[in-house]
């Protein structure tokens, strides 16, 4: 799969930085360069853009302006030398975010999860395992139940925590219960929904999932130990 893309950065010498960076890999096709977010935004009206590298401090218009003032919005991976910025570009939804100067092995990580999100866009999921398809921060993820280590109730919401990242999910704790393997998953506690395969250690009152300590209902503590037993065996 390749993803066209455009660079926008009014430095010359970060310019073709990121150029060198995106002719060699596989899976982008530079459409152009804009040495300024006007310049990208007639440039937009002429080219159909999977992925812009996007600076942030530039004169006249900064990228943040760029994206407020952008109907149709491609994945965005910021490019910039500060990291002041980094809550506020993901409130613009960035895949990414990188910062100056950029190593090879961080950006084709960048472009990787770029490929994940188009891919997801389209339909086309990875099919090397279980797993579950959510939407988070108004994009879908999908996330292999091998890798989830708990989920967390919050109100409206669920947080699922997995061995990479984390996601907030509007549902119910209930409809992940019903949904994932009951040989895999035992709900603990009323908040909580824990993958068996990821406990480290477990007493009469809580569970150790790595660092983090999940307590235990007193009505769940002979299901968990059936369960890991079971697990075991």
């Amino acid at each position: 799969m390749i993803l066209n893309c455009v660079i926008v950065d009014d430095s010359k010498i970060q310019r073709l930085s990121i150029v060198r960076l995106v002719k060699k890999h596989v899976s982008l096709n530079l459409i152009a360069e804009y040495k300024s977010a006007l310049e990208c935004k007639e440039g937009l009206k002429k080219h159909q853009i999977d992925l812009i590298f996007l600076d942030i401090e530039m004169p006249n218009l900064s990228g943040f302006e760029l994206l407020d003032i952008l109907n149709n919005k491609p994945q965005i991976i910021f490019v910039t030398g500060k990291t002041e910025y980094a809550f506020k570009a993901f409130d613009y939804d960035a895949t990414d975010y990188l910062q100056k100067p950029i190593t090879k092995k961080r950006f084709s990580d960048s472009v990787r999860k770029a490929l994940k999100q188009h891919k997801l866009k389209l339909g086309i999921y990875e099919d090397d395992g279980e797993h579950i398809i959510v939407k988070s921060n108004q994009k879908k993820h999908q996330i292999f139940i091998k890798d989830i280590k708990w989920i967390e109730a919050l109100g409206d919401y669920v947080k699922i925590v997995t061995e990479e990242n984390t996601f907030i999910v509007l549902s119910s704790l209930k409809s992940f219960e019903a949904e994932l393997p009951d040989d895999k998953f035992l709900r603990i506690q009323k908040s909580y929904l824990v993958n068996l395969e990821k406990i480290d250690r477990f007493s009469s009152t809580k569970v150790e999932v790595g660092d983090f300590e999940i307590p235990i209902s007193r009505n769940k503590k002979h299901l968990l130990a059936n369960a890991l037993k079971h697990l075991q065996n």
